[in-house]
């Protein structure tokens, strides 16, 4: 999301930073120097740092103070932790979402599915979660599932979760050597949901888990080049 022109700087700095990590564009472990990035960013060091802090709380920076900030290294632990925090609060977010939803709910995930649909046809074989808008049109998908979830505080800790595991995602797909083909996996997701059936649970389930296993062996390939 691309702050407005009347963003509090804070804001600025802070979407502009988190969208460099979560891309990897900031690598897992680099030292973030306040003064650096001012430059960057052409902002005073008050937003960078708040922001810095408020990215700390995120988990996607690590703060320390004798070494200042860094961008949070990747690791198996933290995205089996990220994963399973996933499937617990996403999976009980979906539940409550077809049992709330109502005819706009329905209208919304139809037409998040297809903007996706569109892109992922424009795109072909290319490597998707590489692409920043089918990023975007990737999560609104599944934040319209969630929509009409009741609970602010369930969708605020999701929408936390999807961003760190999307960092994985994006270093997964940078190390990846054969393709993922997700096939017709968020069709069967949504034809689910909208149609209340249990089996929507278990299908959005297996679709976070499934990136597990290639993420953690991304991972596993990439560490072992540097040992």
């Amino acid at each position: 999301m691309i702050p407005s022109p009347n963003s509090p700087l804070i804001d600025v700095a802070l979407t502009q930073m988190k969208k460099a990590i979560v891309c990897c564009e900031l690598a897992p472990g680099e030292k973030l120097k306040v003064a650096e990035l001012s430059k960057i960013y052409g902002l005073s060091s008050s937003p960078i740092r708040e922001a810095l802090n408020r990215l700390t709380q995120d988990g996607v920076v690590e703060a320390s103070d004798n070494k200042g900030f860094r961008v949070a290294p990747i690791s198996t632990a933290d995205f089996r932790d990220i994963t399973r925090l996933r499937c617990l609060l996403e999976c009980e977010a979906l539940s409550d979402a077809m049992e709330f939803g109502d005819d706009a709910w329905e209208a919304n995930v139809l037409g998040a599915f297809h903007r996706l649909n569109l892109i992922e046809k424009k795109l072909g074989s290319g490597v998707l979660v590489l692409d920043d808008e089918w990023s975007a049109r990737h999560k609104a998908f599944h934040f319209a599932l969630f929509a009409a979830c009741p609970s602010p505080l369930m969708l605020k800790m999701v929408d936390s979760l999807f961003d760190r595991a999307e960092r994985y995602r994006r270093y997964s797909a940078k190390q990846r050597i054969t393709p993922r083909h997700k096939g017709n996996e968020h069709q069967k997701l949504m034809d689910a949901a909208l149609a209340r059936a249990p089996q929507a649970v278990t299908l959005l389930r297996d679709h976070i888990q499934n990136t597990l296993s290639r993420t953690i062996e991304a991972i596993e390939r990439q560490q072992a080049t540097l040992q």
